[in-house]
């Protein structure tokens, strides 16, 4: 996932996670490969040092520029949560997995029910709230 500006959304998703396996390993999308949504507000490296600091999370690291698949074979997990806004079909992604030799099942976890559960509703907010940014020099 992208774990852009954490928020209560995510630690769910990763509790959730973390209840279906003895350990949980995460895949951070690198900056490059974010474009099904804005481009994250934090980069790379420091959304992944935010992952590696949760407590549900045993181990965490940079998704592959190239090959989403590489670092899954790497871990060889014996399933795969998806977040309920991610944009990947269970059945397809858990049939490429297969023709690349890989048997995970695939499992979509729910929503987080509370609210401010989305980067993007965070940004919302504070624009609402605070209003835009004041550029350097016009404050």
């Amino acid at each position: 996932g992208t774990f852009d500006i954490l928020h209560p959304g995510h630690l769910y998703y990763l509790e959730e996670s973390r209840k279906l396996g003895d350990e949980l390993s995460v895949i951070v999308a690198r900056d490059a490969n974010v474009k099904h949504k804005p481009r994250p507000i934090l980069p790379e490296d420091q959304r992944l040092r935010m992952v590696r600091a949760l407590k549900p999370v045993d181990h965490a690291l940079l998704g592959d520029l190239h090959d989403m698949f590489r670092p899954i074979a790497e871990i060889r997990p014996d399933i795969i949560t998806l977040g309920f806004n991610q944009h990947f079909e269970e059945e397809r992604l858990q049939q490429r997995l297969r023709d690349r030799g890989l048997d995970a099942d695939v499992v979509r976890i729910p929503g987080y029910p509370g609210s401010l559960a989305s980067s993007s509703k965070i940004v919302e907010r504070i624009l609402n709230t605070r209003g835009p940014p004041v550029p350097p020099g016009e404050e």
